[in-house]
């Protein structure tokens, strides 16, 4: 007799797109992996010869670039031509949303020659880069003189402008904050074709706290000085295994870097690096990284591990050994730590190539990992690309920092996935309201991890496919997302606009702050030009129609808001 207080468990039907995808690694390498392989050779290629270049022809070239924009933008005729957006084909970004709002009759932008790193200054420590320049390319120009940007994203392929107008994270976020907040200044092409630099004190200081997030949605990025910090050779990474309960973990994760008696900024008790991963409902490893000189990491005894090679176990699992070794310390060289999570992506790439962690493939073809995610996504279909919606998960949650043991509870309870990426990053203070801003006195409250000038977020990463999908059950992906997103909402907490939403207009805006974005939308001409940024974060297609009269509406209900003051 069946336990009457267990509920039934609803099994899935299996469909053809179940098999599509099960037995997608077969057109993952016979085709994505060689076209990704041609794909970087050809980009480093280019990235080699731009740095040849001199800086006066660079910046020649992109003077020229910034004309032809600014002459296309002109040109533009708004009652017949549509909004406004990048000639970039929705499936090269790397972000997971549809781009829907490109089904819709618009005007492009070529913006595609905008990819080269124009400047490294090192008397004023900044790195002046073109949007399209990614994280590869400017480590593998930086990482020899021994300087980096402040906050590396550890994929390839993420782009700065992605990384300014979206959102970028990295270990070291903890003390410099998100990617745009590392940013010196914006050089912006608004509606009208002016050409402006932004910077937090000029006379574009609205525009400049109002860029990061807005998805490209107040003007066109056509480049950007971003702050630089010296570095060393290595990276000295401490593994620590923990177990408990998911509260546990998460709390045993806040003990790797907050120290307990509030000094967060004192250099002796903060690493450089913090990351960490949850396995299971009942262990983890936390890691912290410090910079390491090559005359240390090379001392007799020191264990150095060269993640780069392509033949090396995925990062993921590396860092895993530690549950079975216990804690251990090693020595990566600096570039290969900043992305050691390109091969794997992650522990995506487990779900693209089941085999593609062994040892036979490693040595085999690992030379040719990863797939580039675009060639993926332009491989997909919608009836996969919708699978993955349905029954897979790509959500970063952005929360306050005391509240992870409760994230990592509602995760395991409303989507039983792992691993879990864990990595903290700070929320500053700012002059204006941005659309993402600390909580309203935090600073009084004085929790671990916060200081006078900022609050202590981390990012919950969930990428991956939940446990209920493996075992054959029904998952809803999209209710799963809804009821993320409220929990969000009613934590204070944000969503990665990368990923696919399904929020409505009134909770986006219950989630994000609009005063300070819609008011840059109308004193910078963007409304009627620029489609507004939750119009083109939302799902499903769109007319151009649509999003003027939905634009309408946003500035009927928001603007009644915006002659009042901005306030810390």
């Amino acid at each position: 007799m069946s336990d009457l207080n267990t509920p039934l468990v609803k099994k899935r039907k299996w469909s053809w797109v179940d098999w599509a995808v099960q037995f997608r690694w077969i057109l993952v390498i016979t085709v994505v992996l060689p076209v990704s392989m041609a794909f970087d050779i050809w980009a480093e290629w280019g990235d080699w010869w731009s740095a040849r270049k001199s800086e006066e022809k660079r910046q020649k070239e992109h003077d020229k670039h910034v004309e032809e924009v600014i002459k296309r933008l002109k040109s533009r005729d708004a009652s017949k031509d549509g909004l406004v957006c990048t000639a970039r084909k929705p499936w090269i970004a790397v972000g997971m949303r549809n781009v829907d709002y490109k089904r819709a009759r618009h005007f492009e932008v070529d913006l595609s020659a905008f990819r080269q790193v124009l400047e490294i200054d090192e008397e004023n420590m900044i790195a002046r880069c073109e949007p399209l320049v990614t994280m590869g390319q400017i480590t593998r120009m930086t990482v020899p003189m021994n300087l980096s940007l402040a906050v590396v994203a550890e994929l390839d392929d993420l782009t700065v402008g992605g990384l300014i107008n979206g959102y970028g994270i990295e270990g070291s976020s903890h003390i410099y904050g998100l990617f745009s907040d590392t940013v010196v200044w914006y050089e912006i092409v608004l509606a009208d074709g002016r050409l402006v630099k932004a910077t937090r004190d000029n006379e574009f200081s609205d525009l400049f706290y109002a860029i990061p997030w807005s998805q490209g949605t107040l003007g066109l990025l056509v480049a950007a000085g971003i702050k630089l910090i010296r570095i060393k050779e290595y990276m000295k990474v401490t593994y620590k295994p923990v177990r408990g309960t998911v509260r546990e973990l998460g709390q045993a994760y806040l003990d790797s870097f907050i120290p307990r008696d509030g000094d967060q900024d004192n250099p002796e008790k903060v690493p450089e690096f913090v990351e960490g991963m949850v396995y299971n409902d009942h262990e983890g490893v936390m890691m912290t990284g410090r910079y390491a000189s090559k005359e240390e990491a090379k001392k007799k005894g020191n264990v150095i591990n060269r993640q780069r090679f392509y033949f090396k176990k995925w990062f993921y699992q590396h860092a895993q050994t530690a549950l079975k070794k216990g804690e251990f310390v090693e020595y990566i060289p600096t570039r290969d730590y900043y992305h050691r999570h390109t091969r794997c992506l992650y522990w995506e790439g487990k779900l693209i190539l089941p085999f593609g962690d062994q040892v036979w493939f490693r040595y085999l073809f690992g030379w040719m990992m990863p797939p580039k995610v675009s060639f993926l996504k332009a491989t997909q279909g919608d009836a996969i690309r919708n699978y993955y919606h349905e029954r897979h998960i790509i959500q970063d949650m952005l929360i306050p920092a005391y509240k992870v043991p409760e994230a990592l509870e509602f995760a395991h309870n409303e989507f039983e996935l792992y691993p879990i990426w864990l990595c903290p990053h700070r929320i500053f203070k700012a002059p204006m309201k941005t659309m993402i801003n600390p909580q309203p006195g935090f600073e009084y409250e004085k929790r671990p991890g916060d200081t006078p000038y900022a609050q202590m977020f981390t990012d919950v990463g969930l990428y991956y496919t939940p446990n209920a999908v493996f075992r054959g059950e029904e998952f809803d992906g999209v209710a799963a997302v809804k009821k993320l997103e409220q929990w969000l909402i009613d934590n204070k907490a944000f969503q990665a606009l990368y990923a696919v939403s399904e929020l409505n207009e009134q909770d986006f805006w219950r989630m994000f702050d609009a005063t300070l974005y819609n008011k840059c939308r109308d004193k910078y001409r963007a409304v009627g030009t620029f489609m507004g940024v939750y119009y083109k974060s939302k799902k499903g297609k769109k007319s151009e129609q649509e999003v003027r009269d939905e634009e309408s509406k946003v500035r009927e209900t928001q603007y009644a808001d915006i002659e009042k003051p901005m306030s810390d």
